[in-house]
This record gives C-alpha cells, sequence and structure tokens, in this order.
C-alpha cells in the first residue's frame, strides 16, 4: 500500500509540474487547469487511502460540504471579483497552517526527544508564524479588493520598527519554544508569537497601498505555498511538501515579474505603503486642454483607423466590458483593420487579469501581446484606445524622472496618431497622480461606462 501512496503522489507531482508549464500561456492554460485537477484529485485519493481511521463517513461528509461550497462560490463569483477570490483561498490555506500546527503541537500521541523534538518543534513554529501571517494578510487584501476598507495604506507612525520589533519578538519567542518540553510556557510562547503574527499579517498588507495589489497577491500566494510546505513537514507528508514549494517558489517569481513591471523592489512594496484607493483627483497641474468626444466621434475615428490597438485596465473590469470589447473587435477585423491588445504586467488587481477578461470573451490569444512586444509599434498605429487604464500608461513614468511613477515600465500609447481614452472621471489611478496623456493633443476624452460606450459604437461602427 505504501508503494501505491508514493506513485500516485508522484504522479500528482508531475501533474503539478506540467499544471505550472500549462498555465504560462494562453495557448496551455487550459491544459493546464486539467492536469492540475488531475492530481489534486489523485492526491486527495492517495492520502485518504493511507490514513488508518475507522471515521472515513467524517472525511465524507467534510469533503461534500467543500465541494458544495467551492461549486456554489465559483458559479456565483464574477472574473471581475476574483482577485478578492484567491485573496480569500489564500487566508484559507494561512487558517489550515495555523490549525494543523496547534493540533500538532497538543496531539498527546507524539513523544519526541532531543533532537527529533527540536526539529517537529521548528517545522510547527515556522508553520504557525507563516501560516498566521498569511491568514490575516490575505483577509486585509480581500477586504481592499472588495471595497470593505480603503485601498489607502495605512502609515502608522514608526511603522518600520513596529514590524521589527514583532519580527525580533517572534524570533525570541522561537528560541524559547523550539528546544523546550511540553509545558506551560511552551504554550504561552506559541501562543503568543501567534497573536503577534496575526496582527504582523495586518500591519503587513494594511500599509500596502492600492498601486502594489497585484504585487500582494501574487506575495500571498507565495506566502501560502511556504506554509503549505511548513504543514507537510508537520505531517510528514511529501507531497505537501512539493506542492507547497511549488506554489511558494513560483509566487515568488511572480512577485519579482511584478515588482520588475513596476519599476520596485520587493522590499520598497513591503515596507513602501505606495498608492490609494484610486479615487482621488490629482492636485497637480498638467499643462494642456482635455477635449472630450461623443460615441460618433470615436465611430468615425475607428472606421478611419487601419491599425488599433486596445489596452485595457481595471476599468474594463468594473464597467464588465469585456464582451463589448470582443463584440468591437470582430466587426474592426471583419473590415479588414489590424487590432491588438497591448497588456501590461501589473494591468488590473491580479497578474494575468485583463488576459484571463479578455479570454472569458474569446478574444483571439494571438492578437493579445505583451508590454514588451506591443511598445514599438504604438509610433506607427493609428489609433489607440485606452478602456479603463491609468497608471500604466502614464507619460510621467518615462517623462518626469521626479514623478512617483518614474521608471516605472508603462505602455507608451501616446506615441501612436490618436489616442481615446476611456473613462468614467479625471480621477486619478491607484498611483494616486495625475496623468498628462488625457492632455496631450493627439489625446480624447470619451466619459461614461465602458460598456455603455462600446456598445453604442459598435453601433455606429456597422452602421
Amino acid at each position: 500500500m505504501n508503494g501505491m501512496i508514493a506513485m500516485a503522489y508522484l504522479f500528482s507531482a508531475v501533474m503539478f509540474i506540467l499544471s505550472l508549464g500549462g498555465l504560462s500561456s494562453h495557448e496551455t492554460a487550459r491544459r493546464g487547469n486539467i492536469y492540475g485537477m488531475v492530481g489534486m484529485a489523485v492526491a486527495i485519493i492517495a492520502t485518504i487511502s493511507g490514513v488508518a481511521t475507522g471515521a472515513y463517513w467524517m472525511v465524507a461528509i467534510a469533503m461534500v460540504v467543500g465541494a458544495v461550497i467551492g461549486l456554489s462560490l465559483a458559479r456565483r463569483v464574477a472574473m471581475t471579483q476574483m482577485p478578492q477570490m484567491v485573496a480569500l483561498l489564500h487566508s484559507f490555506v494561512g487558517l489550515a497552517a495555523v490549525l494543523i500546527g496547534w493540533g500538532g503541537f497538543l496531539d498527546p500521541r507524539i513523544t519526541l526527544h532531543g533532537a527529533a523534538h527540536v526539529v517537529h518543534s521548528t517545522e510547527i513554529y515556522l508553520g504557525v508564524f507563516i501560516g498566521a501571517i498569511t491568514l490575516t494578510g490575505s483577509l486585509v487584501a480581500f477586504c481592499k479588493l472588495q471595497g470593505l476598507v480603503s485601498g489607502k495604506p495605512l502609515m502608522l507612525p514608526a511603522r518600520h520598527w513596529l514590524n521589527l520589533i514583532a519580527i525580533l519578538a517572534c524570533i525570541v519567542l522561537g528560541i524559547l519554544f523550539v528546544p523546550a518540553d511540553v509545558h506551560a510556557g511552551t504554550v504561552i510562547n506559541l501562543l503568543l508569537m501567534t497573536a503577534i503574527a496575526l496582527l504582523l499579517g495586518i500591519h503587513l498588507v494594511a500599509a500596502i497601498g492600492g498601486a502594489d495589489m497585484p504585487v500582494v497577491i501574487s506575495m500571498l500566494n507565495s506566502y501560502s505555498g511556504w506554509a503549505a510546505a511548513a504543514t507537510g513537514f508537520m505531517l510528514g507528508n511529501d507531497l505537501l511538501i512539493v506542492v507547497g514549494a511549488l506554489v511558494g517558489s513560483s509566487g515568488a517569481i511572480l512577485s519579482y515579474i511584478m515588482c520588475r513591471g513596476m519599476n520596485r523592489s520587493f522590499i520598497s512594496v513591503i515596507l513602501g505603503g505606495f498608492g490609494s484607493d484610486g479615487g482621488e483627483v490629482s492636485d497637480e497641474e498638467v499643462d494642456g486642454e482635455v477635449i472630450a468626444i461623443d460615441q460618433q466621434e470615436l465611430a468615425e475615428e475607428l472606421k478611419a483607423a487601419d491599425s488599433i490597438i486596445i489596452v485595457p485596465g481595471f476599468g474594463m473590469a468594473v464597467a464588465h466590458a469585456q464582451q463589448a470589447v470582443s463584440d468591437l473587435t470582430d466587426r474592426l477585423r471583419g473590415m479588414g483593420k489590424m487590432v491588438r491588445f497591448g497588456i501590461h504586467p501589473v494591468a488590473g488587481r491580479l497578474p494575468g487579469h485583463m488576459n484571463v477578461l479578455l479570454a472569458e470573451a474569446n478574444v483571439p490569444y494571438d492578437i493579445v501581446l505583451e508590454m514588451d512586444e506591443i511598445n514599438p509599434d504604438f509610433p506607427s498605429t493609428d489609433l489607440v484606445l485606452v478602456i479603463g487604464a491609468n497608471d500604466t500608461v502614464n507619460p510621467d513614468a518615462v517623462e518626469k524622472p521626479g514623478s512617483p511613477i518614474a521608471g516605472m515600465p508603462v505602455l507608451e500609447v501616446w506615441k501612436a496618431h490618436r489616442v481615446v481614452v476611456l473613462k468614467r472621471s479625471m480621477a486619478s489611478g491607484y498611483a494616486g497622480v495625475a496623468n498628462p496623456l488625457f492632455y496631450k493633443e493627439n489625446a480624447r476624452m470619451l466619459f461614461g461606462d465602458a460598456k455603455d460606450s462600446l456598445q453604442g459604437v459598435l453601433g455606429r461602427v456597422s452602421d
């Protein structure tokens, strides 16, 4: 039996690796998801088969309840709410790590001494520490994304010192906890560390502004992976260790990619608190005049253009405009026009957010290009349609060294012959800075709900 379980775990590990590989591109993402589901199904069956218990009915009830909740949420949660959903799922992983860690500590059947006790205590301590930070940090991220709390960074006085003191306190408590035998003092040490880690998770994410939320999501993904790996060590489950390491390392790599896409270091994201909740209009003065157009004028611009690039942002997700974008794309391509999409690596609230929305609307993968691929083509493009994007198309990133977003790689849409921006208002983005793109001579603004605007433009283009 043990040999069969080991083979099943090996098969699942291979499936998870193939799943990560499949998720690296649009064309193979669906297959990657299937690999992951197959691997998880085999892992669950193998794990249950290897557990010596007479209470399988309790396991069955838990699985049925979990499956019902999961299916219900999957059907109800819109694609625009996926970032919140991911953050909430990360919190479940953190909660599981905390509960399993405490369960392993309180289990009276575990009687270890010497080096074995030190190793086991270290596994418990790290699992609970990482899990507690992941739990509360993910819940704060969920609340920010859901709009339950402000997206503005929480700037407490001496906040960096507070974080440092909390981490040092956890290290000291860990030194006291690990070599000790089980007694009341050890329980207090673990309990104090758990409380401090929970507060640390809240403060770390609360201090991060809305502009850095894509990095926060990938960062929490990494935390949840390492929490799962620590849980695997506690339970002696090799597959959980492998899966946790895969998720933790892939999340860390993704965080690095996101930080590079924003020209920010990972440390500056954790400590910087950059950004807002994206509602304010910056007080900074910008030279130029905003020129508004209507749906008929945009339709005429589209008819006259031969090459068009569409740049989506979070505003497209808020307006649920992806299907209208797809319909307009089909119509323009049917008229013989070259239509492509430019995607910034941190557009939206989640890495790949825009790609998922466009895939949901059946936009062909081959016309969806990354920032580095599309940027050289803007000078030769007749018309750029910016839908709800703001900070990712801000010229100040490359033209104004003193700007808060200076050095951030952006989509250089202002180099096109004409730029039309669809926005509800002149509000700033999540970085909280003004966007001079709106005032450039070749820029036009179409105010209103993006979905309604695009549907109106589609009708006029078809006339």
